[in-house]
């Protein structure tokens, strides 16, 4: 399994007429947290994208636990547990950063296609080298 964490501050635009962050922006930290965590194996977007591929969502889950507020520093953390499948789950899991306080859980479900057709794609050869070795 290929687990990371990065922290984002909660900025004043991310929120809501209720102060809390606004529902949406918990999509956007998914996706800090799943490109940090293909970063921290040296395998930023860019490179998927270099190699010819493109990696849409085909799913996503979430589940709001406690409200996070306007400058609350978040863990973001992204897991892997699956390599050699057609389709890339991504569990996440965000805290407020130095506790166990859970704000909000879900995943996203990707699959990787070619950029020129758009058709669906095993794992491209550069994705399992960088991951091979955390499965």
């Amino acid at each position: 399994m290929l687990k990371y964490t990065t922290t984002i501050r909660v900025r004043y635009a991310d929120t809501d007429k209720m102060q809390f962050v606004y529902n949406g922006k918990y999509l956007e930290y998914f996706e800090v947290g799943r490109t940090e965590l293909l970063r921290s194996v040296g395998l930023p977007y860019s490179e998927i994208e270099k190699a010819g591929y493109q990696l849409p969502l085909r799913e996503a889950g979430l589940k709001f636990k406690q409200p996070a507020v306007y400058d609350d520093l978040l863990d973001v953390e992204a897991a892997v547990e699956k390599l050699y499948t057609a389709e890339v789950y991504i569990k996440y899991k965000i805290t407020r950063k130095g506790t166990d306080v859970l704000i909000a859980e879900g995943f996203t479900s990707h699959m990787f296609i070619h950029e020129e057709s758009k058709k669906p794609a095993k794992p491209p050869k550069i994705y399992i080298e960088k991951l091979a070795k955390y499965f």
